[in-house]
């Protein structure tokens, strides 16, 4: 498999989990939280935002062959969080193994899904 086909595989767990109905976002893992209120003020007052694949890890099996994928996202209030999960799960599962084929690497791929928080709608009473 080509470099660039790995190095594109958070974007495509984060667009597949993205789409799932009930998500609201993916949550950046503490690095990226902790290296952004680190980051020097901008001059701008331009909103800074978490890269899109900031709730997403892709790391090589570490017992042999293949792919971990963890997903941290938070939920839209309203939906069942286990109902919710399991569809992030099947979906990246299902886009990370076909872009791997896709790009000549069909190898076994392995999805964690965590829900970080349930994000409550505003302007609701």
């Amino acid at each position: 498999m080509t470099a660039a086909g790995t190095a594109t595989l958070p974007g495509v767990a984060a667009e597949a989990a993205r789409a799932v109905p009930g998500v609201a976002g993916l949550q950046p893992r503490l690095a990226h939280r902790l290296a952004a209120a680190a980051a020097p003020a901008r001059a701008d007052t331009a909103p800074r935002r978490a890269p899109s694949e900031a709730g997403i890890r892709a790391d090589r099996a570490p017992d042999g062959p293949g792919w971990h994928i963890e997903v941290r996202c938070v939920l839209a209030e309203g939906h069942r969080a286990l109902d919710t999960a399991r569809n992030v799960h099947d979906r990246v599962l299902t886009a990370v193994v076909s872009h791997l084929a896709a790009h000549g690497a069909a190898e076994p791929v392995t999805v964690a899904v965590t829900v970080t928080r349930v994000a409550a709608r505003h302007g609701t009473p």
